[in-house]
């Protein structure tokens, strides 16, 4: 939520158009043209690829909870997404953590998101939903749960944060909070709706949603958008996730979806495409998609989220660690806290604010090695020590 704020676009809501060759492609002749006019792959995957299973989790009557699982033994790295994101945004990551170290991973699709389905889906106050994750624990793991960490990404590292001040998991052995500070996250928040106004309200397709955010860099990482964009969206003509639709299409020819993805030369690394330049055209066909959740109407909920999070998260008993797009992103009490050591911090700047899935892999070697640190986990022999750095 923090990045989000410096992030507003203007209404400029289109795709913008490919890059066009520069002096460098020209004189590279036709392999150089053609590479810079193959076409990025921007087809939805599906969850298995990254995860081993997915099961609703039912909590209290009317409240079920959509849980992405992967990994069999150690402890369990519980992930909760960002606002308007989805569990899906943890796929990339959970695939690559748990080849480093011994560890589960457990993304949940929070109240009013994915394919969670609540009583009253319009309630994302921070008290309702850092006990929702108090009770998928207990719905999950019964009373005597295994070691958990926390990890959450902006609106989920704030629910992370309250969930642990509360005690509501009581193995709790850690807690990681992704790209949210108090100061910057409220800063922000002034210039949210904003934001919210300047992307579209629809798309043609999933490609073309997959297409939307990649470009305008949102999400810099196209493996991940290809999976994690799934989970935002839904049928406009049925209100049906787009996740729950690939699942249907998935179940009648299993090989139909998640193609692997041929990386284009002129777009591996670098700096994130332009925002869009032309008009988008809003579709009138009734098999568009439109967000899973509107955001806008969740503002009441927002400085909940954020206020005291600092002390909080500082308060916490546990090992905790703050990941960052940018050091600038510090207020005062957490530059104090850094500073006397309360926690790890690690900055990595190449990202945007889905730090995870911008970074997956460097963010997975960062979270292997705080739980190597710790000794609450066992390297593999894939695991290489990732130093705390800012």
């Amino acid at each position: 939520m923090s990045a989000l704020g410096k992030e507003v676009m203007k209404k400029r809501v289109g795709l913008p158009p490919m890059p066009t060759a520069g002096p460098s492609s020209s004189s590279s002749g036709s392999s150089g043209r053609r590479a810079l006019m193959r076409k990025r792959d921007y087809t939805p995957v599906y969850w298995d690829k990254y995860f081993e299973k997915m099961h609703d989790v039912e909590t209290d009557i009317g409240n079920s909870f959509r849980v992405y699982e992967c990994g069999s033994e150690g402890p369990v790295l519980l992930l909760l997404h960002g606002g308007g994101f989805s569990a899906l945004s943890w796929a990339v990551l959970s695939c690559d953590v748990s080849r480093l170290v011994k560890c589960r991973c457990a993304a949940l699709d929070l109240r009013g998101h994915g394919d969670s389905m609540t009583s009253d889906d319009t309630d994302l106050s921070a008290d309702t939903m850092a006990k929702d994750v108090g009770d998928v624990v207990t719905s999950l793991y019964g009373e005597d749960p295994p070691p958990i960490i926390l990890v959450g990404h902006s609106m989920g590292g704030a629910i992370a944060v309250h969930s642990a001040v509360r005690d509501l998991i009581p193995s709790l052995i850690g807690l990681c909070v992704i790209d949210v500070v108090e100061g910057t996250a409220l800063d922000a928040l002034n210039s949210m709706q904003s934001f919210l106004r300047g992307r579209p309200k629809s798309f043609r397709s999933l490609e073309q949603a997959i297409e939307w955010v990649v470009r305008t860099g949102q999400i810099r990482n196209v493996d991940s958008a290809r999976v994690s964009m799934v989970g935002q969206v839904k049928r406009s003509d049925t209100n049906e996730t787009a996740s729950s639709e690939l699942e249907h299409m998935h179940e009648e020819s299993p090989s139909s979806i998640g193609s692997i993805q041929e990386e284009d030369e002129e777009e591996s690394g670098g700096p994130p495409l332009p925002p869009p330049q032309a008009s988008f055209t809003q579709p009138q066909s009734s098999s568009s998609y439109t967000w899973r959740i509107d955001l806008s109407k969740t503002e009441q909920f927002w400085k909940g989220w954020f206020e005291g999070l600092s002390q909080k998260f500082l308060s916490c008993p546990v090992p905790k660690m703050l990941l960052l797009a940018g050091v600038d992103r510090l207020d005062k009490d957490l530059t104090i806290g850094q500073m006397q050591g309360k926690f790890q911090m690690q900055v990595l700047p190449q990202s945007g604010h889905a730090v995870h899935e911008d970074c997956p892999d460097r963010v997975a070697e960062v979270l292997a090695t705080f739980m190597v640190r710790h000794k609450v986990a066992d390297p593999t022999t894939n695991f290489e020590r990732s130093f705390p750095a800012c």
